[in-house]
């Protein structure tokens, strides 16, 4: 059901047309991997994207770097120039990829339910089930072990990963990843307080996904309670996110590990959202808008812009210093006002 993706070499030739680059040396010097520069060996590629790693350049025994042009008069060896060496590198990531890629075909154990719909060269792996009425697009990866609701759809080369839960009722667009363990669809936290205690509210709406989205391990993606939960196209998810429902994620919003976002936020195009940031519910952020580590976002952003709170580390006998005197800042504020009225009247 599966093999290793594998290629015996690549020379300089064929990877500066890849990306686009200015060859300087030996044009058929063979590159089978790629590596860091501390790491690399003369059949290794490696790359500088930041300035902190020059000092790795004069030991570097890398067959070829990936450099800016500004830093290429440091490369002793053989070199591809280019303007965002990072991307280059990213780009040519796919070609030295490891990973398992899935052949064609139902594996025996798999369990494919009624009325289903499936596109040509697509591959279910052992234990996987497939509901009924599932439509799964040309190309379409569903990983061992590997749920899909009634009703899903999903398409044309879209990946998931070993153990991976769609519920009933999920669109999924094309070419997406979904990495282990992660639950699309799963019911919002919706409940009405009672004298008796709480009463559930059944989550009837559902979980849209655009095209190219990666959802990491085990993060969650809740349905609406009505209206749908959205994310569009591009939108990058780390692993160990939770997104609630009925959430609205614009193009290309990239968010960190850990990130909670509270229900019925609608958070803008080309946002980032770092490592551990809580995003209460019912607000908006604009485009562009990027939130620092650790931050608590509680009210609408209406700007694009870079947003931070929290408090950095600091010594322990420091940081509670600091602490008592935040505690007093309702004080002092009160009495700064009163000094300062006392000073206009005079």
């Amino acid at each position: 059901m599966s093999v290793l993706l594998t290629q015996a070499y690549f020379t300089l030739t064929d990877l500066a047309q890849r990306i686009g680059a200015e060859l300087v040396g030996d044009p058929q010097h063979k590159i089978s991997a790629l590596a860091t520069l501390q790491s690399a060996t003369s059949e290794d590629i490696s790359f500088i994207a930041n300035p902190a790693y020059k000092k790795y350049l004069a030991s570097t025994q890398a067959g070829a770097v990936i450099v800016h042009p500004d830093l290429a008069v440091d490369v002793r060896g053989n070199k591809l120039i280019v303007a965002n060496p990072y991307l280059c590198y990213a780009e040519l990531t796919k070609l030295f990829d490891q990973s398992l890629v899935s052949t064609s075909g139902i594996h025996a154990s798999a369990v494919v339910g009624d009325n289903c719909v499936l596109g040509a060269n697509i591959s279910i792996g052992a234990n996987a089930i497939i509901a009924d009425d599932v439509t799964l697009g040309d190309g379409v990866v569903v990983g061992a072990g590997s749920y899909i609701g009634k009703d899903s759809c999903i398409g044309a080369g879209t990946k998931l990963y070993a153990n991976v839960t769609i519920y009933h009722g999920i669109n999924i667009g094309c070419d997406c990843i979904f990495h282990s363990g992660c639950v699309i669809g799963a019911d919002g936290f919706g409940f009405a307080p009672s004298g008796g205690g709480w009463i559930k509210i059944h989550q009837l709406g559902s979980v849209v996904i655009g095209n190219r989205v990666e959802i990491g391990a085990n993060t969650t993606i809740d349905r609406g309670a009505l209206d749908n939960t959205f994310l569009d196209d591009g939108v990058i998810v780390d692993n160990l996110v939770q997104i609630g429902h009925n959430v609205q994620l614009g193009k290309n919003t990239a968010i960190a590990a850990h990130t909670a976002i509270a229900g019925s936020t609608s958070i803008g195009a080309n946002c980032t959202i770092a490592g551990a940031v809580a995003i209460a519910g019912h607000i908006t952020l604009a485009d562009k808008v990027h939130i620092s580590g650790m931050s608590m976002v509680s009210s609408s952003i209406t700007e694009s812009g870079s947003y931070s709170s929290g408090v950095p580390l600091a010594p322990t006998k420091e940081w509670r210093k600091n602490a008592a005197r935040f505690r007093q800042l309702d004080t002092l504020a009160a009495r700064l006002i009163k000094l300062e009225r006392r000073a206009k009247d005079e």
